[in-house]
Formats: structure tokens, sequence, C-alpha cells
């Protein structure tokens, strides 16, 4: 299968990564199914989406007519089987643990037709150690967006050993369909290029901060006007959810039992209070409702 013949997208998970995907292929003129197991989920999404593409109405950058017929082709559903029966490439963007993750690859081997891409969105867990809880291996890699996936233009695109040549292509070429701009990783490798970088950044940021060498405020600071980041790391990690970054670490520490990959104090602290950033109104920094 060739990205021309791709026509309906399932994106599962509809938290702020997996809404954003499925609206950036409704844009492009995908019809497009999203799923999640909460309802609830689903309709802030939909708000979510609404008030985002309101504003690039109000900017000029999108018609009201356009906008409106990305939504037509938007379909929120918690019905898996419904979501995935007619898909040509699935999307996996739920929570970053392995087994969660396994078990969905499972269902969605079983309820997607054969001709069926199944990619997941994760950076951290590779996507080998999905691929052999279906029966298509050939079929499975790895499609990394970036938040905000609306904005950010970079997808990663991973194989692994056993993925074929006509997935990858066809997901490079997806992607550039979509308006992003794709690279390819021949080898996997657990964080890919970016985000390897930028986590080398954001340890030493935190270690700065844990040894009380400057404040988070004034290390955000530092990378803002010094270094010309449009977003420090603490302000980002709040962008993104702390408790990704916890996950993330944990993933990174238990594949190589390495403790000092595992996550930071301070980042442990925040997790277990629930301070998660944006999402749950407090992280690293506050943030007022309307946030």
């Amino acid at each position: 299968m060739s990205a021309t013949n791709v026509q309906r997208i399932m994106v599962a998970g509809a938290g702020a990564m997996g809404s954003q995907i499925a609206m950036v292929c409704a844009l492009a003129g995908y019809e497009v199914y999203l799923q999640d197991i909460s309802g609830e989920m689903l309709r802030k999404a939909d708000g979510s989406l609404r008030g985002h593409m309101r504003r690039r109405v109000e900017k000029g950058r999108f018609t009201e007519e356009f906008v409106n017929a990305a939504f037509a082709r938007l379909h929120y559903t918690e019905d898996l089987k419904q979501a995935v029966s007619e898909a040509d490439v699935v999307i996996e963007a739920i929570v970053e643990k392995l087994d969660a993750k396994r078990e969905l690859f499972s269902h969605l081997d079983q309820l997607a037709p054969s001709r069926a891409i199944l990619a997941t969105n994760s950076s951290t867990i590779v996507s080998s150690k999905l691929a052999d809880a279906t029966n298509r291996p050939d079929k499975v890699c790895n499609m990394h967006f970036f938040n905000p996936a609306l904005v950010m233009e970079l997808v990663e695109v991973v194989r692994n050993p056993a993925t074929s040549d006509a997935t990858v292509q066809t997901i490079v070429e997806l992607a550039r369909n979509l308006g992003k701009t794709p690279i390819t990783l021949n080898q996997e490798i657990s964080g890919f290029v970016a985000n390897r970088i930028l986590g080398a950044l954001m340890d030493e940021a935190v270690s700065l901060y844990e040894k009380g060498i400057a404040s988070f405020e004034d290390i955000d600071i530092a990378c803002l006007k010094a270094l010309n980041h449009p977003i420090g790391p603490f302000a980002l990690m709040d962008l993104t959810g702390i408790d990704v970054n916890y996950y993330v670490r944990m993933q990174r520490m238990q594949e190589t039992g390495d403790e000092s990959l595992g996550p930071k104090k301070s980042i442990v602290e925040k997790f277990e209070k629930g301070e998660l950033g944006r999402k749950t109104g407090k992280g690293w920094y506050s943030y007022p409702p309307q946030a």
C-alpha cells in the first residue's frame, strides 16, 4: 500500500497529542476516527480542537468553510471496532505504558484490515516491543509527532528490524501529505533523535535546579534569551506533561537497568503530588483555569 491509497486514518487516544494528530489528518483531507475509552476525554478533545480552529479562523489562517469541512471528516467514538474496521493507517497515542500499548496493538491487529499499518506515536517505546503482539510486524513502526502536533513540523519515522520498506515509504509520504517534514531512522534507539538531544538539555536543567545553582524560572530565561529557544525546559515539561517525563525515564531505566536514567527527584515529587503541568493547573508553574 502506498500513501495514495490511504483514505481513512484511525487515531487511538484523545489526549493532547492524539486529538491534535487527528485534527492534522482531518485538515489534510483524510477521513479520521478518533477513539478513546473515555467519553469525557473525547468531549474535552472536541472542545479543545474547536477552540484551536476558532482562533485560526479569527486570525485569517483558515476559512470557516475549510474548518467545518475538516470537522465533518473527524469522528469521535469509544468503540474501537467501529473506529478501526476500515482504517488504512492507525496512529496510537495512548499512555506511555508498554503493557497498555501491547494490549491495544493486539486488539488492533485483530480488528483492523490486513492492509492497515499500525504506527505508534511513542518516542520512548520502540515499535519492535509492540510488533510481536501482532501478526503483521512488517506493518508496524513509530510515527512520532511533536507537541503541539498542530504546529510542530517534524515527524520521526522509525523502522524496527521487521518493518518493510513499503511501510516506511507509505508513512514518510503520509507525513508529507499532512504538511509535515519527516525524517527516517533506520535503527531503533530510545528517544530517537530530537528527544535524545532535548533530554540531555532537560537533564542538565533539572540538575542545575536540584543543586540550587539557579531557580527553574531563571534557567528557563537563560534558554530563552541566550540559546534563543522558543520555550524553556521547565515550561516545556509543563506543556507536554510531567507525567510523560516520568514515564519516559522509568521506561528507559527499566530497559537499561541503569537507575541514573530514571526520573529526577523533583520530577518524582511532582508526579506523586499530581502536579503534572498545564493539564492539572500546576506543574513547575501555576496556570489559571482558562490556560
